[in-house]
């Protein structure tokens, strides 16, 4: 479970057993958590985030989108 970035109280990384999905990242905060698809940046669930921090990281996700990208194609592979 590999991390890819951690920005403020924000971790964000991959699970390795999920190589069938769309790229994505999951972001935990305390006992928070969410899993925001990469390519097209959008949230895919939320555990407890108010709408207003998820508006805050999903700009973080935007912001390092290419990263993110390029990670998960580096560590999950190119299958999707």
């Amino acid at each position: 479970m590999p991390t890819v970035l951690r920005s403020r109280p924000y971790r964000m990384y991959f699970f390795s057993h999920e190589p069938d999905e769309p790229p994505h990242v999951h972001v935990d905060r305390d006992n928070l958590s969410a899993k925001f698809w990469i390519r097209h940046v959008a949230l895919a669930r939320n555990f407890g985030f108010s709408a207003h921090v998820l508006r805050r990281i999903r700009a973080l996700i935007e912001e390092h989108q290419a990263h993110f990208l390029e990670v998960w194609n580096g560590h999950i592979g190119t299958q999707r």
